[in-house]
């Protein structure tokens, strides 16, 4: 949480202050906002790798280190450039693999599940803090000051490391959090996992956009940017009671048709955020409230409701090759969101921005509307004992348990991965018991 915090409380204000920097225009701010995103696409699965090597704590460290190297020479630098290379630095200490391998190193396997959730989760409250602290601390600091405190924050993040959280027994690679090359070019090829990945990669294209045009927007607006929060805050608070009923009436009955409302809404918040650009100063900070709700609404559902269908999706025994080509992917739409809005923003305006960023939304529709939502499935991670391990018939006896659809036996890992029908297998299970 603390990494993610430091790499997005920079995002809802960076572009207010990037003309103090010499040699700025929009297309090095944009640059500077998503650079991160590019080396986080390129090295978290070579990180993760590296940790099954070296050791989990080892990596993480040195993530963090980097993290706290990039956040200093940001601080110190006065041209965008230096800015540009801090914020690639802080990106290079890709550990969300590394972090998560430590976590399943860490946790039985009953209780892995829970634990990759409330991880999950902890980057979206992330983000969700930094929306609202970035505004906050902005009126205390300048943005040097929230890069130092982005340091600051990373060597205290060492020392617990260090001192909380304790050291794993070993550190084994496990095909339910890492990722393998060899599945991961078999799942590229996977048309359903493809709509997703290319889903992630457009909604974190869009986060990135708007939020360097919208900040803009409401300073013109007459909101400063020390107040910013205060728009921010209840948008956030209407968009969790919106998203809640989504979230539940997709997993019921309408899981596409939920996905292609939440898009056709973030297509409409784009509409909103360009009225804004034309309306009168009231009109326009209203205007720029509204869309901004409607956009947290639509992407707090997609944030929740994508990843869930990966992990269903997923063949048994390569949920964490899956995860990691979705990770790569929503990195490497905020990198191309950053780059792309200052290269837009500064050749045609905020609203020759919103109105393609609406036209992305509706190649976006077009690709999801022959998307089909997959069964309630899950992976079940069983640990074997040493006679299962060299019996030769275990395949099909797993194979035959009711609710299995698929079983990947891993001898390296002493486990099996069992595609399951949530619901009839813990039927069985209840039945055996």
């Amino acid at each position: 949480m603390v990494r993610m915090m430091g790499l997005f409380i920079i995002l809802p204000v960076f572009s207010l202050f990037g003309d103090h920097y010499t040699h700025s225009t929009p297309l090095m701010i944009g640059l500077a906002i998503g650079i991160y995103g590019l080396l986080q696409a390129v090295l978290q699965i070579p990180f993760g790798m590296l940790s099954d090597r070296i050791g989990r704590k080892k990596v993480i460290t040195l993530g963090f280190l980097l993290l706290a190297a990039g956040s200093v020479i940001a601080a110190i630098s006065e041209s965008v450039y230096g800015v540009i290379i801090g914020r690639a630095l802080q990106g290079s200490g890709a550990i969300a693999a590394a972090l998560m391998a430590l976590a399943a190193d860490l946790t039985r396997d009953e209780q892995r599940t829970k634990v990759m959730a409330g991880l999950g989760a902890s980057i979206g409250f992330a983000f969700i803090l930094a929306l609202i602290l970035g505004p906050v601390l902005i009126g205390w600091f300048s943005i040097d000051g929230l890069f130092w405190l982005t340091a600051a924050s990373a060597m205290l993040a060492i020392v617990l490391l260090h001192t909380v959280v304790p050291n794993p027994d070993r550190c084994q690679y496990s095909a339910d959090t890492g990722a393998n090359l060899g599945t991961m070019r078999r799942l590229i090829g996977n048309p359903a996992l493809r709509r997703l990945n290319v889903s992630i990669f457009m909604l974190h294209l869009l986060i990135t956009a708007v939020f360097f045009a919208v900040p803009l927007g409401l300073r013109d607006a007459g909101v400063v940017a020390d107040r910013q929060w205060q728009i921010y805050l209840p948008a956030v608070l209407l968009a969790i009671a919106a998203m809640i009923p989504l979230i539940i009436h997709a997993e019921r009955r309408a899981m596409r048709g939920i996905l292609l409302l939440c898009i056709a809404g973030l297509g409409v918040s784009q509409c909103l955020f360009a009225s804004g650009q034309w309306s009168a100063t009231q009109s326009s900070a209203l205007l720029l409230f509204i869309g901004i709700t409607v956009f947290f609404s639509f992407m707090n559902t997609l944030e929740a409701l994508l990843p869930s269908l990966v992990s269903r999706l997923a063949p048994a025994g390569a949920k964490g090759s899956a995860m990691g080509i979705y990770s790569s992917s929503q990195f490497l739409g905020a990198f191309v969101g950053g780059a792309g809005a200052g290269a837009l923003y500064g050749s045609v305006g905020a609203a020759g921005l919103y109105t393609c960023m609406f036209a992305l939304c509706v190649l976006w529709g077009l690709l999801l509307t022959g998307f089909r939502a997959p069964r309630k499935m899950t992976t079940h991670r069983r640990t074997l004992s040493a006679e299962e391990r060299s019996r030769s018939g275990l395949m099909a006896e797993l194979a035959s348990t009711p609710g299995v659809e698929e079983v990947v036996i891993a001898l390296d890992e002493g486990v099996a991965y069992l595609k399951v029908d949530r619901a009839r297998f813990e039927e069985a299970a209840r039945d055996c018991s």
